[in-house]
């Protein structure tokens, strides 16, 4: 009698532990089905775009912007991936002229820009500033040209951003650059005559740095303005003007205040001159403070929504954060970001005003 309670206990025993280990498993099975129709979920509730197109303006030489941007591609569709939306692909471009990507935004033909302020002021009608770029600070603020000789090469500062820059207007080494150099570094004024006499380099007119205010320091200092210059050329871009100058086509190229920092190596190396950059070019002018690049968004792009807006922002934001973004936003010297409001380049639009009255 006893072996036989014995042998139905261990029956019982048996059914508790199969219906208990069934238990769990589906449990797990359950829990795991949860969880995989949640990533689902998540998953699908991404806003998908196929394709968002970023454009750069052409203030360095276009392949190597193309070069070095690359890998925002993958850095964007990973940081909007997490704030909502799944793209497919992004598509880099470098525009022609910093108003080719203007138009492009205005058009709709282009979703983003990181364009300078001058540019998107002229073409706020279509674009939208999101964010503002911040820069390190440089060793060197001085309104006054003789300090930036006296005190060469400008450097970075690692622990101070900025929020501006200024535009610098830069003899090189031909005979008229080193004549108007001696002038300043002897603590002598430069006439109208001085320089209306040398050939200048000088950027597109919607370009901050390369354009409106050295213009706007022309008119302070001469009340004159570029279209009164009898030797100015257009350049294609930044490099395109160092390079003219290290040939001595040109006496003078007007830039934003750490372009020899980027053409250090260049002018050496490519432009094959036997002296460094600090030593051949010498600061003969010093523009007013000039507020910093924009990343703009166009008005008339299909995908732009206010939505996706906010995550761009938050996005180079955090792009920028990263030792991989620092490299690829170093190709315009930014090195962060901060929100911005069509507030902040009012007086861009005090500036353009201004040209325009004096233009016509």
């Amino acid at each position: 009698m006893k072996t036989k309670i014995m042998i139905l206990l261990g029956f019982v025993l048996m059914i508790g532990l199969l219906v208990g280990c069934t238990s769990e498993e589906d449990s797990t099975n359950a829990e795991t089905d949860e969880s995989h129709t949640q990533n689902e979920e998540a998953d699908l509730s991404n806003e998908t775009i196929d394709t968002l197109k970023v454009d750069f303006v052409p203030s360095r030489d276009p392949e190597e912007i193309v070069t070095i941007t690359e890998p925002l591609k993958g850095l964007l569709i990973e940081e909007l991936s997490h704030l909502g939306y799944d793209v497919s692909t992004i598509e880099i471009n470098v525009g022609t002229t910093y108003e080719a990507v203007g138009e492009a935004l205005s058009a709709g033909t282009t979703d983003v820009g990181l364009i300078p302020g001058g540019t998107y002021v002229l073409y706020d009608d279509g674009a939208e500033v999101i964010l503002t770029a911040t820069r390190a600070a440089l060793s060197n603020d001085s309104n006054n040209p003789k300090e930036w000789n006296d005190n060469k090469p400008t450097e970075g500062l690692e622990d101070e951003q900025a929020t501006y820059y200024r535009s610098l207007i830069i003899a090189g080494p031909s005979e008229k650059g080193q004549e108007l150099a001696d002038k300043v570094n002897n603590g002598e004024e430069l006439t109208w005559e001085d320089l209306s006499d040398a050939s200048w380099a000088v950027q597109s007119t919607s370009s901050s740095a390369g354009y409106i205010y050295p213009t706007l320091w022309l008119q302070d200092k001469f009340e004159k303005g570029m279209t009164d210059l009898d030797n100015a050329v257009q350049s294609n871009g930044y490099g395109d003007a160092f390079a003219k100058l290290a040939s001595q086509q040109v006496d003078i190229v007007v830039t934003y205040a750490d372009a020899r920092r980027d053409n250090e190596d260049i002018w050496t190396d490519d432009f094959a001159r036997s002296a460094s950059i600090w030593d051949e070019t010498n600061v003969i002018g010093v523009t007013q403070p000039i507020y910093n690049d924009t990343v703009s968004v166009s008005k008339s792009s299909e995908v732009i929504t206010p939505e996706l807006t906010a995550a761009l922002q938050e996005a180079f934001i955090n792009i920028a954060q990263t030792d991989e973004g620092k490299e690829v936003i170093s190709v315009y010297s930014h090195e962060g970001y901060q929100n911005a409001t069509a507030a902040d380049y009012d007086g861009e639009r005090d500036a353009q005003e201004f040209l325009r009255g004096l233009n016509n």
